[in-house]
């Protein structure tokens, strides 16, 4: 009898790959700065590796679905990653900047696989009726990842240097690969029937595979508008993450305040999910994600004033919304992501957002230097949009373009 795969070593694998892969920015930009005593040149190492993930994420998603043995794909991808961020590290100083560029780009295009990648395996782990709350423990995964990891870079850049938080993080993103590569091969509720794998098909072109997760996405109502509303209220966040340094320095009168407005953000959303986790059943998931970008909205407002005490609640409200609105997120693609497109659904997702966090983040740069309170009034109205969108979709017929899975 195979030994039962605990949902304790799922969890811990995505802990400690999310942290790892939340600290290799921080580390990333640090490293590049050491090394190359150029701002230009780290932020160009971090936009290269965040970029290419868009990408990345349809195909790594394409490949998950077909492969026989998921999670041993999902650790190989997981060990060329953080194998990229030490050639990274190895290459700065000694290669043209350029093949810098050129290895954060190829490394970045296995980035999904450390959140939708990994996310997606969750039905091969839990039943049925327990994946509520193993989707807001999931969800808890990324909000540690994001309130640790980056202290954890500027802690060892502090005390060992900044190739030190590289390697470290690579190491982090390590320890998650046994965890990956003993996934099991089949869905929980198949193995609890008998069968460990689906009947034999013959595999389709992998581009049909790709334009039927496309179609998934766009064709599955409630897919599709908890997606838009997700990637629309993700630009307005790249846009508040920006604005940080800036508010940190109106606000309390020091730009270095601002990363302690992320950390209040991320350990109320931390917060938020572990109570979701107790009581997953409460709210739908659909309500969570449009009333989230309503909280956005007015934490956003809030953030505009200057003042610190309505900062600081506006930094705590923003965790609230966030948490809760990733876990709905997830618990909508687990809902409605057909089977055999499921990694391809979350990967794809993860590429989205990625994009639209990129795009916040480009827009908010030369509005927050002319005017912080209308870059930060301006986030609050793209979340506006964000909710708007979501409920755009309830006005046409119908809710799905496949059938419900038995």
């Amino acid at each position: 009898m195979k030994r039962r795969y605990a949902i304790g070593s799922f969890l811990a694998g995505a802990a400690a790959a999310r942290a790892g892969d939340e600290m290799s920015g921080p580390a990333l930009l640090l490293a590049g700065y050491a090394v190359g005593g150029s701002a230009t040149e780290a932020s160009a190492l971090l936009a290269g590796i965040t970029v290419s993930a868009a990408v990345g994420g349809p195909l790594l998603g394409a490949l998950l679905d077909r492969s026989p043995r998921p999670g041993r794909l999902l650790a190989r991808a997981l060990a060329l990653y953080g194998t990229g961020l030490v050639l990274i590290l190895l290459s700065l100083g000694r290669l043209p900047l350029q093949l810098t560029l050129l290895i954060a780009v190829l490394t970045g295009l296995l980035g999904p696989a450390l959140s939708g990648g990994w996310t997606a395996q969750l039905p091969r782990v839990v039943p049925r009726e327990r994946m509520p709350r193993a989707n807001a423990l999931d969800a808890m995964t990324f909000s540690l990842a994001s309130l640790v990891g980056p202290a954890l870079a500027g802690v060892l850049a502090h005390l060992l240097g900044a190739p030190a938080a590289v390697v470290a993080s690579a190491a982090l993103i390590a320890c998650a690969l046994p965890a990956a590569w003993t996934l099991p091969t089949g869905g929980y509720e198949d193995r609890r029937r008998g069968r460990d794998k689906a009947p034999p098909t013959a595999p389709a072109p992998l581009t049909a595979d790709l334009a039927a997760g496309i179609r998934a996405i766009i064709r599955t109502r409630p897919l599709a508008r908890a997606t838009l509303a997700s990637v629309v209220s993700c630009m307005g966040l790249g846009m508040l993450i920006t604005c940080t340094p800036l508010l940190g320095e109106r606000a309390f009168g020091s730009a270095a305040e601002g990363t302690l407005l992320l950390t209040c953000t991320a350990v109320s959303a931390l917060a938020a999910n572990a109570v979701l986790a107790r009581r997953p059943r409460t709210i739908a998931p659909d309500t969570i994600v449009w009333s989230s970008t309503l909280l956005l909205a007015a934490a956003l407002v809030l953030s505009a004033t200057g003042h610190p005490v309505l900062v600081v609640v506006a930094a705590l409200t923003t965790g609230v919304a966030e948490g809760p609105q990733l876990a709905a997120l997830l618990a909508i693609r687990h809902r409605e992501s057909p089977e055999r497109l499921r990694s391809q659904v979350f990967t794809t997702g993860a590429s989205l957002k990625i994009t639209g966090f990129a795009l916040g983040a480009a827009v908010a740069g030369p509005l927050a230097t002319h005017s912080l309170p209308t870059a930060l009034l301006t986030a609050a109205g793209v979340q506006l949009v964000a909710g708007l969108s979501f409920h755009a979709f309830a006005l046409g017929r119908g809710s799905r373009a496949f059938p419900p899975r038995s």
